[in-house]
This record gives structure tokens, sequence and C-alpha cells, in this order.
């Protein structure tokens, strides 16, 4: 009979570690259930707020490119005024060149035949000198 108790003790062991085995294996699929749950709630509120939530972000994307054209037009506008302002401000700064060129070649005629005139002079002054030795 010594031999049926430890038997039995054993037996009650290997039923108590069954036993938390399978209290251990059903705590993990109850949080593995609820976990699930959880997902599917979320798959749900998803699929629900979906079509919103799509028309939410089409209605930004409409916006930010409406936005964008806005911004563009502004830039367009802005780029076109600054093009004019500096085609003006070319022609003033070519008329003020053709000025300025007109009043070099003046100056070198005015150069040129004070030159002649001063080589003129200076044969003459030559010629003078030629004339008193």
């Amino acid at each position: 009979m010594s031999r049926f108790p430890s038997e039995l003790t054993q037996r009650e062991q290997e039923l108590l570690r069954i036993r938390r085995d399978s209290d251990t294996k059903a705590a993990e699929l109850a949080k593995m259930e609820k976990m699930l749950q959880q997902t599917k709630n979320m798959m749900e509120k998803k699929t629900d707020s979906g079509p919103e939530s799509k028309a939410y972000q089409e209605n930004m994307a409409v916006e930010d490119l409406e936005e964008k054209v806005r911004s563009t037009r502004r830039y367009r506008r802005n780029s076109l005024h600054h093009t004019q302002m500096l085609e003006s401000q070319m022609k003033t700064v070519k008329g003020e060149l053709v000025g300025t060129l007109d009043h070099l070649q003046e100056l070198r005629n005015v150069l040129r035949r004070s030159q002649q005139k001063a080589e003129e002079r200076k044969a003459a002054m030559e010629k003078l000198a030629a004339g008193l030795r």
C-alpha cells in the first residue's frame, strides 16, 4: 500500500501541474481573445469612419492644391511685376548708355581736334625754331 500513496501523490502533482498549465493557457487565451476583440473594434471604427476620414483627407488635399494654385498665381503676378520693373530700368539704363556713348564720341572728337591742333602748333614751332637758327 505504500506504493499507492506515492503513485497518488505523483498523480496529484501531475494533476496540479496540468491544472496550472490549463489555467495559464486559459488566461493567455482570454488575453488573446481580448486583444482580438480590441483589434476588431479598431477595424470597425476605421471602416465606419473610413469614408468620412477619406473625404476629410481628400478635402485637405484639395485645399492644399488650391492654396498651391493661389500661391503660384501670387508668385506669377509678383514675378510679372518684377520683370516689368526690370525692363523699365533696363530701358532707362539703355537710354543713359546711349547718351553717355554720344557724349564720349563728342569728347573723342574734341580730343582728336585738340591733338591735331597740338601737332600743327608743334610743327609750326619746329619750323620757327628751324628758321631762327
